[in-house]
């Protein structure tokens, strides 16, 4: 399975961000987009992610291919650590839950409510999602926000086992990771200014 994105553009707030923008991404592989703020990279990710429509281009990939990790975490604070993991392995048909809360250092803090975990441990349950949705692209946008040295380097180490099992990742990261991965810079494309229209929104990009 092969992950094309051909001439693709995208808009926020009907401002056009980004567009020809065009790569393939294969099984085992993992491509890192770069660029400054504002320039579009969580835009982007939401489009190809089916979140918000293209204005031009596509996205080839089968249905039900992406598992998707944004800024939020994603977790439901009355829950427990392994009750909130459940949850989505229950949707995704995930027979078990126990390999995510060992992979990203849960297992000691499975039947803590999650509105009592610190900001990197919800966001280690937010990434520990991810090994129970048996999807195979994951696009992942500053997945490392709020976790120490120790949890990035964990992380990279389960992003890179996902990569060995022939699983890929698109990634907006401005941390390096230690992955061997393309990078993708967007800079070149970056839309041209239309006239009379104001780039005032593209910090929400």
């Amino acid at each position: 399975m092969t992950c094309t994105v051909t001439d693709l553009a995208c808009a926020r707030g009907g401002v056009t961000l980004l567009e020809r923008v065009s790569f393939a991404l294969h099984p085992g592989a993992a491509l890192c987009l770069r660029g400054p703020n504002g320039i579009g990279k969580t835009t982007l990710l939401r489009t190809i992610a089916g979140l918000q429509p293209a204005l031009r281009g596509s996205v080839t990939l089968p249905p039900d291919a992406i598992a998707y990790a944004a800024h939020a975490d994603g977790v439901k604070d009355t829950l427990t650590v392994a009750e909130n993991l459940a949850f989505w392995a229950a949707i995704h048909g995930t027979p078990g839950i126990a390999p995510a809360l060992e992979a990203l250092d849960l297992a000691t803090l499975r039947d803590r409510p999650a509105r009592e975990l610190s900001a990197g441990q919800r966001r280690r349950l937010g990434l520990a999602r991810l090994l129970v949705t048996g999807r195979p692209l994951w696009v992942l946008d500053e997945p490392t926000v709020s976790l120490d040295a120790a949890s990035v380097a964990r992380f990279a180490g389960v992003v890179q086992a996902h990569l060995g099992q022939g699983g890929m990742a698109l990634i907006a990261t401005h941390i390096d990771l230690g992955l061997v991965a393309d990078v993708l810079d967007l800079a070149p494309f970056k839309a041209r200014p239309r006239s009379g229209i104001s780039g005032f929104d593209e910090a929400f990009a």
